[in-house]
């Protein structure tokens, strides 16, 4: 048997490559190549592009008020999952002995009212007004000689915060429906975002999904022409071969696109094709898609994984030394 060479570093070095095919026109969505790698490597980037990249997500509501048909935990549940438009890195991480305040912790207020008489009122993201200066909500307690209590009071104004004066935080989307409040009803509350990966909680993942596929590989075993090339052309549904023009009025198909294949096998299937077609896959070439939620663009979210990823080599050569 012969020897793999395929994770020497040497020969690493030598054949990775990274190659960014498209960025979508909202800049959420990047798809690219990552040649001469690893399965498991390969992998290991999805993993921490789904779990392990940080980002803002919404983990405590303080709720004053809310007649809504939508109970208080799912309406928390619902707010926690909207992404919010805020630079993690920008953060510190808040952990059950820290106190609040503007860098480790994010208020927003919503508070919505539907008139008795009315129309319904759809409560939506856009709702969520940032509050630089923290907690504006004053909760009363069950002694009646009590103060009303005030939660995460901040010391910062937005004009002390020069990072966030030219693109504010809010929620990325300002149309995702939360409720819908009937005459005489309201929603009035408090959420508290904190620093989170997506490996403690879904809603802190900053991709909405993270995928790869090898590149897949059509092989024309021997010539295919004429009538039997068109008729190869119209077995394929994703119109991966197309008729070249050999002269003489004679013509032959060809693998013209073979990364739009799915592998579906239709090419291969009855009629004995199976002759004229193989189909395989690239073993070290990766089709890579991330598709942002919208807290850290595409392209940024993978400079961050290869981050964490030397990071945990770094560790782990520590550990071993």
């Amino acid at each position: 048997m012969g020897v793999d060479n395929s994770l020497r570093l040497g020969n690493f070095s030598n054949n990775f490559k990274v190659e960014v095919v498209r960025l979508s026109d909202d800049g959420m969505e990047l798809e690219f190549d990552m040649i001469g790698i690893d399965a498991a490597l390969a992998n290991a980037f999805r993993r921490i592009l789904i779990a392990e990249i940080p980002t803002m997500a919404i983990e405590k509501v303080l709720i004053a008020n809310n007649t809504s048909v939508v109970q208080d935990e799912v309406l928390a549940h619902r707010l926690g999952l909207i992404p919010i438009k805020a630079d993690p890195r920008l953060f510190e991480n808040f952990s059950e002995n820290d106190t609040a305040n503007e860098k480790n912790t994010i208020v927003f207020k919503l508070h919505v009212s539907c008139k008795k008489g009315g129309p319904r009122v759809k409560v939506l993201s856009k709702d969520l007004k940032w509050l630089p200066n923290g907690s504006e909500l004053q909760l009363e307690s069950t002694n009646p000689s009590a103060k009303p209590q005030t939660y995460t009071k901040f010391s910062c104004s937005q004009d002390s915060m020069p990072e966030f004066s030219n693109d504010p935080i809010g929620p990325k989307d300002e149309d995702i429906i939360l409720a819908k409040l009937g005459p005489g009803q309201e929603i009035e509350l408090e959420g508290h975002a904190v620093k989170g990966v997506g490996k403690t909680h879904a809603k802190w993942s900053p991709v909405a999904t993270a995928w790869y596929r090898m590149l897949p590989e059509v092989v024309l075993l021997q010539e295919v022409e004429d009538e039997k090339a068109e008729e190869l052309v119209r077995k394929c549904p994703v119109n991966v071969f197309d008729i070249e023009d050999i002269g003489d009025g004679h013509k032959k198909a060809i693998a013209a696109r073979p990364r739009t294949c799915t592998l579906c096998r239709e090419c291969v299937s009855g009629g004995g094709w199976d002759k004229f077609v193989e189909l395989r896959r690239v073993r070290d070439h990766f089709i890579f898609t991330i598709e942002s939620t919208g807290a850290l663009p595409p392209e940024l979210l993978f400079t961050e994984a290869v981050k964490i990823l030397e990071e945990k080599c770094e560790r782990i050569l520590a550990e071993l030394s």
